[in-house]
């Protein structure tokens, strides 16, 4: 019989796994605090709970934390990593390091289904979800680990095409009894699935971002195939509307692509789409994939448009590109892979 793997369950579950045998929560912490904060590799490791709990741990359960099997550093000291499951799923994660913020960008599946025109995932196709404890061991597996202070799920997949356990991995990262990272710390990224959107605005404290690309509905759909089931506009709407929590963010990410969505009609109707609210603008360079004749907007035109957006009474800023002479920037995940 297939064991548990510890890395996927909560306090909570796992005190549901060993109290009928009279064990306590405190001793339930204690494994989380052993596999999410101690970096246990083996049962025997775990502190703080009794022996006889160790050899019955041993039966039914593992620790569950796999390694990444390869690693490719840039010029620019970002680390891609290579991670493979038992059953052959393969998907990429990749750590930034910025002064003192360490950055970890996780999947959520092997591949995506969303197919994306700027997005070189979507060429890779679609090979399974992953589970919470296969996203949580992206970070904690990671030898940078100790240095990470922020969690953006903007990886390969859509993570409202895998709801419940993306939404379990949040628990854990920001759980005390977890990884302990703040909420405001761990961004969400999806290029909008209405019910997922919808259900992760009431259970979770994360932040959320937008993959927007063109504030034009049609221009949209040839962009982001996702459009024609989930219009933008009213995920734009439920945002709006939705009562902010204190230092919570929800922004929208626009890649920003010469001559296809980076003209004055594009600036206008994205001012339109969002003004009056308290939605961010995250300006991106967009990332050539391969066979692929589009550029990146000079870096003057994305200064242009977060001046105008902020003249206008809307937050934006540029992302900074990381990693891109490894194909770990945004939009370069699975490159390798195809």
């Amino acid at each position: 019989m297939e064991k548990i793997s510890l890395c996927s369950l909560t306090a909570d579950e796992i005190f549901h796994l060993i109290g009928p045998s009279g064990y306590t929560m405190a001793h339930a912490v204690s494994i989380t605090n052993s596999v999410y904060k101690k970096n246990a590799c083996e049962i025997s490791q775990i502190i703080k709970i009794p022996k006889k709990l160790k050899a019955e741990l041993s039966i039914d359960t593992c620790i569950g934390i796999f390694k990444p099997v390869k690693s490719e550093v840039s010029i620019d000291k970002t680390v891609k990593y290579l991670f493979r499951t038992e059953t052959g799923k393969e998907f990429e994660s990749v750590f930034i390091p910025e002064n003192r913020r360490g950055t970890v960008c996780v999947s959520t599946q092997s591949g995506c289904r969303m197919g994306c025109s700027f997005c070189a995932t979507a060429s890779y196709g679609y090979h399974g979800n992953l589970s919470a404890g296969e996203i949580v061991s992206q970070i904690i597996s990671l030898p940078e680990y100790g240095d990470v202070t922020h969690v953006v799920f903007m990886g390969m997949g859509e993570p409202m095409d895998n709801f419940e356990n993306v939404l379990k991995a949040c628990e854990i990262i920001t759980a005390e009894w977890g990884l302990s990272i703040s909420p405001r710390n761990v961004t969400v990224s999806s290029v909008g699935i209405t019910p997922g959107i919808e259900k992760f605005l009431e259970n979770s404290s994360c932040n959320l971002t937008i993959s927007l690309q063109s504030p034009f509905i049609e221009e949209r759909k040839m962009i982001v195939p996702a459009e024609k089931l989930y219009p933008v506009h009213q995920i734009i709407e439920i945002l709006k509307k939705y009562p902010i929590r204190k230092k919570r963010r929800l922004s929208i990410a626009y890649v920003m692509i010469k001559d296809l969505n980076d003209s004055d009609a594009h600036l206008e109707g994205l001012k339109a789409l969002i003004k009056g609210s308290e939605i961010r603008v995250n300006l991106i360079p967009y990332h050539q994939i391969k066979n692929d004749k589009h550029i990146s907007s000079s870096i003057e035109r994305m200064q242009d448009f977060k001046h105008n957006l902020v003249v206008s009474g809307i937050s934006a800023s540029i992302r900074k590109s990381r990693g891109s002479d490894i194909s770990a920037a945004c939009g370069l995940l699975a490159t390798g892979l195809i």
